[in-house]
C-alpha cells in the first residue's frame, strides 16, 4: 500500500513585499519622527537582535519584546511634562512609525530559521498586538473595588492626504494607558489599546482581541475612541451592522455588513443597530471644553424590505422597526465598527450591565508648514483635544463608578 503523506503542501518563507502602509516609510516624515522621537534606535535594537537570532525561539522572543518595549516606550514617553525629545509628549506618530518601521524588517527577513511562510506571519501577528498593547497583563496594580476601565484610541490615517497626520484618539489612549482616577465613590483604573484602521485587520478580530480579554476579566466600562470633524465631541447613539466609509491605510474599502469574528463569542444573529449605554448625560454635563459634547443622533437606513434599493436610503433620528443599516450616528468607517464589533462581543459575553460605546473627538489642524512635522499651534491644539478626551473618559468613570457605589 502507499504510504500516506500527513504534511501539507510546502509554503516555504520568503520575504514579503511591503505593504501600503510601510510604502510610505520613504516619506521624510517618518525618519523625521522616528529620529526626533528616538525611536529610530528601538528599530536599528530590533533589526540587529532579529539578524542574531539563530533559533526560531529567540526570533519569536525578540519579537515579543520588541513589540512590548515600543508600547511601553510610547506610554512611557507619553508621560513625561514637558517632552524629553524633540516631539511633544502627546504626539502618537513615533509608535505609528516604529512599529511600520519594525513590520517592514520583519517582512523582509532573509533567516534561515524561517522554514514556512506560517511563522514569518505568525510573528508579524505577534509585533503587531504587542507593539498595540493587546497582549499583555490587564491592569497591573488594581485592586478590589477599583473600577476597571478599557478604552482604544486608533492609528494616524489618511495618510495619503497629508502623510503627517496624528490622531487625537491614539494619543488619548497613550496618556490613558495606566491611568488612574480618584472619585468619591473609589478608585478607576484605566488600560487602553491603538487600533490600526484597516478594513482586514478587523476582519480578523483585532477589536475583539483587544477588547475580549478585558471584558472576561471584569471590566466595568469600555468605549471605543476616534476622531471626527472639527470642533465636537460626539458620544454615538448607535452603531450599524454596515461598512462604507472611505479607503483605510491599506488603501481598501469595504461595503456590507460587519463580519463576524472567529474564536469570540457572537450573538446567533448580528443586530442592525446597538444603542450606547454609556453614561452619555454625565459626560456632557460635565462641562469640559474647548469643544460641544453632544449624544450624537441621527442614523442611515433601508427601510425593512428595501436594502439594497440606493432610492429607498433614509435619514432618521433612530432606526426604524426591521430596517437594514447603512451608517449609524457615528458613520459607516471603521470608528462605528470599533463600537458595533466591541460591543456586540460585551453582549455576546453576558456583561450587558457593562456600559459602552463609542467617542468621537475634534479633529487637528496640521502644521502649517507643509515641510514641518510639527508647530506650537498644531500641538497646542492636539493637547487640548486630547485633554478634553481625558476628561470626559473620566467623566463616563465618575458616573458609573457612582452609581455602582449607590446600588
Amino acid at each position: 500500500m502507499p504510504t500516506t503523506n500527513h504534511t501539507p503542501h510546502d509554503s516555504p518563507s520568503r520575504p514579503l513585499p511591503p505593504t501600503v502602509e510601510e510604502s510610505r516609510l520613504t516619506a521624510p516624515v517618518a525618519e523625521q519622527v522616528l529620529t526626533a522621537s528616538g525611536f529610530s534606535t528601538l528599530v536599528a535594537e530590533f533589526t540587529a537582535a532579529m539578524g542574531t537570532a539563530s533559533t526560531l525561539d529567540a526570533l519569536h522572543t525578540v519579537v515579543r519584546d520588541h513589540g512590548t518595549r515600543l508600547w511601553e516606550s510610547a506610554v512611557r514617553r507619553a508621560g513625561n511634562r514637558p517632552g524629553s525629545d524633540g516631539l511633544d509628549p502627546y504626539d502618537d506618530r513615533p509608535l505609528y512609525w516604529a512599529r511600520t518601521a519594525s513590520g517592514s524588517v520583519l517582512r523582509s527577513l532573509d533567516n534561515d530559521v524561517l522554514e514556512v511562510q506560517h511563522q514569518r506571519l505568525a510573528l508579524l501577528h505577534v509585533l503587531d498586538r504587542t507593539s498595540r498593547g493587546i497582549d499583555r497583563p490587564l491592569w497591573p496594580g488594581a485592586a478590589a473595588g477599583d473600577l476597571r476601565v478599557a478604552v482604544s484610541g486608533f492609528d494616524p490615517y489618511g495618510l495619503d492626504a497629508d502623510v503627517r497626520h496624528s490622531n487625537p484618539s491614539g494619543c488619548a489612549a497613550l496618556q490613558l494607558d495606566g491611568a488612574t482616577f480618584d472619585t468619591p465613590a473609589g478608585r478607576v483604573v484605566v488600560r487602553s489599546v491603538v487600533l490600526p484602521v484597516n478594513y482586514g485587520d478587523f476582519d480578523q478580530g483585532i477589536v475583539e482581541d483587544a477588547f475580549g480579554p478585558a471584558l472576561l476579566a471584569g471590566a466595568d466600562l469600555i468605549t471605543t475612541i476616534s476622531m471626527t470633524s472639527r470642533g465636537r465631541m460626539d458620544v454615538e447613539k448607535w452603531a450599524a451592522n454596515a461598512r462604507g466609509g472611505t479607503p483605510d491605510n491599506s488603501r481598501d474599502q469595504h461595503f456590507g455588513p460587519v463580519g463576524r469574528a472567529a474564536r469570540w463569542a457572537q450573538p446567533n444573529q448580528n443586530p442592525e443597530w446597538i444603542g450606547t449605554t454609556l453614561p452619555h448625560a454625565a459626560m456632557v454635563a460635565a462641562g469640559t471644553g474647548p469643544w460641544p459634547v453632544v449624544l450624537k443622533q441621527g442614523i442611515r437606513e433601508w427601510p425593512a424590505g428595501s436594502f439594497p434599493d440606493p432610492a429607498a436610503l433614509r435619514s432618521n433620528p433612530d432606526p426604524s422597526p426591521g430596517s437594514t443599516a447603512a451608517a449609524g450616528t457615528g458613520g459607516d468607517y471603521l470608528s462605528n465598527e470599533s463600537m458595533y464589533r466591541s460591543n456586540r462581543l460585551r453582549l455576546a459575553l453576558g456583561a450587558d450591565d457593562v456600559p459602552g460605546g463609542h467617542l468621537h473627538v475634534s479633529a487637528i489642524v496640521d502644521p502649517a508648514d507643509p515641510a514641518a512635522i510639527t508647530d506650537a499651534a498644531f500641538e497646542e491644539d492636539r493637547r487640548a483635544v486630547v485633554d478634553q478626551t481625558i476628561a470626559l473618559v473620566r467623566a463616563a468613570a465618575e458616573a458609573v463608578q457612582a452609581e455602582r457605589r449607590s446600588r
